[in-house]
């Protein structure tokens, strides 16, 4: 009995160690898309400006690597372990929440992949609802895009929508400071979106006239796939070299 109750008690906490990382996690998504623009400093071209691109082309995330995604959050989870070591507050609900939250946008990621990027393993967690589906994110990126901030699982955002509880923290912060939600070009009617996105623009793919799966139909003097896509990273990566050098995060 003891046992049991024991293991009932360490999966509640497991529980709400999830619940509280993916909370935390939509809060800071909130913030990056209703909050500041790509012109404010250092907030500007290091988070809104991925999370403005992120809106207009969800797949372009597909790209980044880990590091390239969850920078920030290593940053900021690293912080959170060493300030907690010798203060003796190191204890694995910590450890799983410093774990869920610097992965949050990793997770995110695995919502705008196929299944056959993110292999069996994922796909079936996510079948499972372990993992947050595609479906279930595919809310947020609907018009007008501003709900189901929180990434990880389909437990918070469902809870926090009935409550409408980013409405009323959104009242609460134009009261205070007089600021509103951020308008999203990528929002149908509310655009054309700045004129800098086109650099992220996917390269549409034409049927090739040589039997060449990596090969796009670009006339007599266009490039294969392969070097089109090798090309326009590099070009991105000259135009911004803070956002394609490593020190990129796109959420929403």
């Amino acid at each position: 009995m003891q046992l049991a109750l024991t293991v009932s008690l360490i999966l509640v906490e497991i529980l709400l160690v999830i619940v509280l990382a993916d909370f935390l996690a939509g809060v800071i998504h909130w913030a990056e898309d209703a909050y500041f623009t790509e012109d404010t400093p250092v907030i500007g071209p290091l988070f809104i400006r991925p999370n403005i691109v992120h809106h207009h082309f969800p797949r372009f995330f597909t790209r980044l690597s880990w590091w390239q995604s969850s920078w920030d959050l290593v940053l900021i989870g690293g912080a959170i372990l060493l300030i907690a070591w010798p203060l003796d507050l190191l204890s694995w609900q910590l450890g799983l929440f410093a774990v869920l939250s610097i992965n949050a946008n990793e997770v995110h990621k695995w919502s705008h992949r196929t299944r056959n990027e993110n292999g069996r393993l994922i796909s079936t967690l996510q079948d499972w609802h372990i993992l947050q589906t595609p479906r279930h994110h595919g809310l947020h990126h609907s018009d007008p895009k501003n709900t189901y901030y929180c990434p990880i699982t389909n437990l918070v955002n469902p809870v926090l929508e009935r409550v409408h509880f980013w409405d009323h923290a959104e009242v609460i912060v134009e009261k205070l400071t007089g600021v509103t939600h951020r308008p999203d070009t990528a929002v149908r009617g509310k655009g054309p979106g700045p004129e800098w996105l086109a650099a992220y623009r996917p390269v549409p793919k034409q049927p090739c006239a040589t039997p060449c799966s990596a090969c796009l139909k670009q006339g007599d003097h266009r490039p294969c796939a392969k070097k089109a896509i090798a090309a326009g990273r590099t070009k991105s990566s000259a135009q911004n070299s803070l956002l394609l050098s490593g020190l990129i995060r796109e959420t929403s």
